[in-house]
């Protein structure tokens, strides 16, 4: 398989976990986003959204993080990244998309260069923006951890699942953008669990060939 991948892209770190906890050996081609190396006529070819990550496996294209990690459970189904019970994973795939839908998209460089390039925004208005948006996903998240019976280290059960790994990009940039997290402590023990994880931790955005 090859992943075109940026390390600080949050989409290309949920991939780059789920390959690991599923064993699968992958060669990176890395894209820097801040450099505009997505917007080259040969990556345009490949993906003409011209974001990360895509995903080759064989003959096959992959994009949307979201698409490839279900796509990957499917297709090597050990360790299982969804419940089995259609209740459960309709929560987990819920609260993924918190995330993946909502949080993320408001964030990413190329909605954090309109915001300053376009519309002028002050450096003080773009960072209370991302934290606006990282903050009130976080308060969902912490929400329904609370009131979720089977949430524990985990969000769902006793091992990882997409939920998990979409909370882990949830606050992997609220770090980065300073957000205080000490009001969500079932976010924060489900993270922790996860990065004690091999999988997780080695798919960390520090520990990428191309990180900065």
């Amino acid at each position: 398989m090859k992943l075109y991948t940026y390390y600080r892209s949050q989409a290309s770190f949920r991939v780059r976990i789920t390959l690991n906890l599923k064993g699968i050996a992958r060669e990176d081609s890395f894209l820097h986003l801040e450099k505009g190396d997505q917007f080259t006529a040969e990556y345009r070819a490949i993906n003409p959204q011209m974001v990360v990550p895509t995903l080759i496996d064989g003959d096959t294209k992959l994009f949307q993080s979201l698409a490839i990690l279900e796509y990957l459970d499917e297709r090597y189904p050990d360790p299982p990244l969804l419940p089995a019970d259609p209740v459960a994973r309709a929560w987990v795939r819920g609260l993924a998309l918190i995330n993946v839908a909502d949080s993320h998209p408001l964030i990413v460089p190329r909605v954090r260069h309109y915001l300053t390039d376009v519309l002028k925004v002050s450096d003080e208005q773009r960072l209370a923006w991302i934290q606006h948006w990282l903050r009130a996903g976080l308060e969902a998240i912490e929400a329904l951890l609370a009131e979720h019976p089977s949430s524990g280290s985990f969000c769902h059960g006793p091992r990882p699942t997409i939920a998990d790994i979409c909370l882990v990009t949830q606050v992997t940039p609220a770090k980065t953008f300073n957000l205080p997290l000490d009001p969500y402590p079932r976010v924060m023990r489900v993270f922790d669990a996860c990065m004690a994880i091999p999988a997780f931790a080695n798919a960390h955005p520090a520990k990428q060939r191309d990180a900065e």
